[in-house]
């Protein structure tokens, strides 16, 4: 089961309280004080991990609290401090204060850490309030108390290539053929309800990560069919792969539809590199649908049936994806 959304309540814990000790020794009836301070409470921090893919352990458990600090003893003894508290996450996962809508951090690398909710500071004990003509303070501190917070946690998917079509495009089985992925696939609207990946391996142990998207309709960008709750995915990827079915019969406009849909959501999504792949070339026909589009876009035709141009196909995704890193690290 795939889950890419989530809303946890966080508490840091509370610090430790001071203590009110004297010193008590043989042959000194009035000892000073040595009441130790309280340890710290323990803090939450959200940590993405590359060995998680979905939030489906945030379904069954919702409170998470961090310890909160021992407290002090005599002897000037401090109280421990309590461990902290790490959540982990998929790569990918963005954090957002539930209440106040501010995201807090968007965790796109492994080993990345947010601090979301700092652990209380633990009380002085007496022996911090003596001076000079307080020599037997019996004042001390409660520990702070612990930070409370709603998170939302939302999940995008990162991937080097996204495949972007209606339902039934074939994106599913492109994926089965060309990666260790294994998809349902099903000649019905939908087969697909959750996303995909598979990683797909390229010549000389190069490797690209492919997402399959589930299909789109008109009107995906205002919530209809399985709207929002996937268009999200597509904001990650670093290209576009357009998959329209060789028996359509006006494929351009296929393509201005999905193209407007993305436009509709985001903006920043057309701006992606993209090819348009025209799939199940092993049906009768096809050869006329490639002319119908505009010289200056990259159109593939493909079968992941007969496995035709499939490596002509790896060989497009590997080069766009290469120039795409090239001009970032340029």
């Amino acid at each position: 089961m795939f889950i890419d959304e989530a809303r946890i309540m966080i508490r840091s814990g509370q610090g430790g309280s001071g203590c009110v000790s004297f010193r008590r020794e043989k042959f000194v009836p009035k000892g000073g004080p040595d009441g130790g301070d309280g340890g710290n409470g323990g803090s939450v921090l959200v940590m993405a991990d590359k060995n998680l893919h979905t939030l489906i352990d945030f379904r069954y458990r919702h409170k998470y609290h961090a310890r909160r600090g021992d407290h002090g003893t005599g002897g000037n003894k401090k109280g421990k401090s309590a461990p902290d508290l790490v959540i982990k996450v998929p790569i990918g996962t963005l954090l957002r204060d539930a209440d106040s809508g501010e995201i807090l951090a968007d965790l796109t690398e492994h080993g990345n850490v947010c601090l979301v909710a700092k652990g209380g500071r633990g009380g002085r004990g007496n022996s911090r309030f003596a001076t000079s003509t307080n020599q037997a303070p019996r004042e001390w501190e409660v520990g702070q108390p612990g930070e409370e917070i709603n998170l939302e946690l939302e999940l995008k998917l990162l991937a080097d290539i996204g495949l972007v079509g209606f339902p039934n495009a074939g994106k599913s089985t492109l994926l089965s053929r060309i990666s260790a992925a294994h998809p349902k696939i099903a000649d019905y609207p939908f087969t697909t309800l959750e996303p995909n990946l598979g990683i797909v391996t390229y010549k000389d142990h190069k490797s690209l990560v492919v997402a399959d998207i589930p299909g789109l309709i008109e009107g995906s960008y205002e919530g209809k069919g399985l709207g929002h709750q996937f268009l999200r995915h597509i904001e990650r990827t670093r290209a576009l792969a357009f998959m329209i079915e060789s028996t359509d019969e006006k494929p351009e406009k296929t393509f201005r539809i999905l193209f407007q849909e993305l436009k509709s959501f985001s903006p920043l999504l057309i701006q992606k590199p993209f090819i348009i792949l025209i799939t199940k070339t092993d049906l009768p026909g096809w050869t006329k649908k490639i002319k119908k589009f505009s010289p200056k876009y990259t159109v593939i035709p493909i079968s992941a049936v007969t496995g035709e141009n499939l490596d002509q196909l790896l060989t497009a995704f590997y080069r766009l994806v290469t120039e795409i890193k090239s001009k970032a690290i340029g």
